[in-house]
């Protein structure tokens, strides 16, 4: 699949608003602080990295990844 550089981009920052919106709706916290999280996670890092194509599939799927992170599961992180 060829996709542009810039529309990967759009799907990226359209991928990690939905996500802050649903961290934010599951913690209570605000948009900005549940931003501010995923920022510093390794999902985080892997949406970005080139190749990982993470940004194609659902903010959802990327979610579950994120949950298995924070919650130490490595292992379940990769097999997402």
């Amino acid at each position: 699949m060829n996709i542009s550089e810039k529309k990967a981009e759009f799907m990226i920052n359209l991928i990690t608003a939905k996500i802050a919106e649903l961290l934010a709706a599951k913690s209570g916290k605000s948009i900005t602080d549940s931003m501010s999280e995923f920022m510093t996670t390794k999902t985080f890092a892997l949406l970005f990295l080139p190749g990982s194509y993470l940004y194609l599939e659902s903010p959802e799927y990327i979610l579950d990844m994120l949950e298995a992170e924070r919650s130490g599961d490595i292992e379940r992180w990769l097999e997402v």
